[in-house]
């Protein structure tokens, strides 16, 4: 479905967009900056590495850290898009090849796919005034007005060393090389990391392996995925009116009541307040656990061999290491000084907008504790608002640009998040939902509405609405 206008170029000249937005990835941030966009008629082209859109939701995605029983950890109710509800005879917690499915139909349906240019990735982008000079691994060099970066955080695996893996006589793979459970079968099998996919992953090892473990570093609290019969977010959802602090003490009691004491299963007590890190969503490893078919361990202190050495002193015959160990962020095909770079995290305005280069953002550059496409969806309309402010020179355009520059504000909805790497652009969806709309309505820009999309839906003219015009290098960088 893809469509692309006839251009020409040569060594000394480049494709003038120097009135379009380029943006980076058709994964979810991508698809919602492109809906957001064609709805003002702001001009854009999106580029994939990849054969189709739906980032990594598609587990054919080279690179993608998506495997064969993953699913939703928030559900279809508040996972959504803005005024594009999931199936109805969707489960509760869809599995990813509904959420890849979703997501294609997003883009057929709101006509997203004659702007995608597939196959094609990105080398290299550089500024140029107050533009941009993007060059693409199809050797073709554009000149666009504005970038949106929005290729994700799960492409770069972090893979720490382990003191004595080069004596190791099994296998260690990042969880972003597991596709299948076939890979346990007949195995001893170790999960190293606890966050949502290390808990998955535990639990496939757990049903097919010779016997699996799963090692934690820290205490975390486990939500169940159903509360009283409802999802986790449903239930929690009526309590946004109620004091955070409040919110922490009811339901970490609840928690209590409802999982026990994890540390009988060999769990390490929690060091911390529930929604003070990013939340475990899952039930089936608590299963597992007390059933024995997952064991709990602390950290690793050696390999051995063909053998473990864990923190307690403790010792297991391992086959295989899957180290569920998050990803470092990246950006990798702009330099790094164009992003400054905080603790493994862009230091962005709102997690959108750079502080230092005009008409450079970022879109997906966050983790939230809920939910993230409905407010990908407001984040978009927040950015195409500013491009359209600035298009049409409104005043509010100087005042938004001042912000970006020095407002600060703290968007953790007075919850201490742990302090590491990963929380530091974390923040909390009534917080951030609050301030992002006392802004907008500060600068006038609307927010979204019911039915606002809807005209996208008529199919579009088989041409892009911008046309290609050559220039040279140097009158494009003027």
């Amino acid at each position: 479905m893809e469509q692309k206008t006839k251009q020409e170029t040569n060594s000394k000249g480049i494709i003038d967009k120097s009135d379009t937005i380029c943006i980076i990835g058709a994964g979810p941030a991508g698809l919602t900056m492109a809906r957001s966009l064609l709805a003002k008629g702001i001009p854009f082209v999106v580029f994939e590495k990849h054969n189709d859109v739906g980032g990594i939701w598609d587990i054919q995605n080279p690179g993608s850290p998506m495997y064969e029983s993953a699913h939703f950890i928030s559900s279809k109710y508040f996972s959504n898009y803005f005024d594009y509800p999931m199936p109805s005879d969707f489960p509760d917690y869809p599995s990813n090849r509904q959420i890849l499915m979703y997501h294609r139909n997003f883009a057929k349906d709101f006509n997203l796919y004659p702007f995608i240019h597939f196959h094609t990735s990105i080398k290299e982008i550089t500024q140029s005034g107050e533009k941009w000079i993007v060059k693409t691994n199809t050797n073709e060099t554009y000149l666009f007005q504005g970038i949106v970066c929005a290729t994700g955080i799960t492409w770069s695996p972090n893979q720490p060393k382990l003191k004595g893996e080069e004596t190791f006589k099994g296998q260690i793979l990042h969880s972003v090389h597991y596709k299948s459970p076939n890979l346990f079968k007949g195995k001893r099998v170790l999960v190293v990391g606890a966050g949502n996919s290390g808990c998955d992953i535990a639990c496939d090892a757990g049903a097919n392996a010779e016997q699996a473990f799963i090692s934690v570093r820290r205490g975390y609290h486990f939500i169940p995925k159903h509360i009283l019969g409802k999802p986790a977010d449903v239930f929690g959802d009526g309590a946004h009116f109620i004091p955070n602090w409040i919110s922490q003490l009811v339901f970490g009691k609840l928690l209590k009541f409802l999982v026990g004491d994890l540390t009988k299963l060999g769990l390490p007590a929690p060091d911390h307040k529930i929604f003070e890190t990013h939340p475990i969503i899952n039930d089936q490893l608590i299963h597992n656990l007390r059933h024995g078919d997952v064991i709990a361990k602390p950290n690793i202190e050696s390999l051995e061999g063909d053998s473990i050495v864990f923190q307690d002193g403790s010792k297991e015959k391992i086959d295989l290491i899957i180290l569920a160990t998050g990803y470092n962020w990246s950006i990798p095909y702009m330099d790094e000084k164009y992003f400054e770079w905080k603790n493994g995290r862009p230091d962005l305005y709102l997690t959108l907008f750079n502080r230092n280069y005009e008409n450079l953002y970022a879109l997906g550059y966050m983790e939230t504790d809920g939910g993230a496409y409905k407010m990908f969806d407001e984040m978009a309309n927040l950015i195409a608002s500013y491009i359209e402010a600035k298009k049409n020179h409104h005043p509010s355009a100087i005042e938004f640009s001042k912000l970006i520059q020095k407002d600060r504000p703290l968007l953790n909805g007075n919850i201490h998040y742990l302090n590491t790497g990963r929380h530091s652009v974390y923040v909390n969806q009534v917080a951030y939902k609050n301030y992002r709309s006392k802004i907008q309505k500060r600068m006038g820009w609307p927010e979204l509405k019911v039915g606002q999309f809807n005209r996208l839906k008529t199919p579009t003219p088989t041409s892009l609405p911008f046309q290609n015009k050559k220039v040279s290098i140097l009158e494009g960088s003027k």
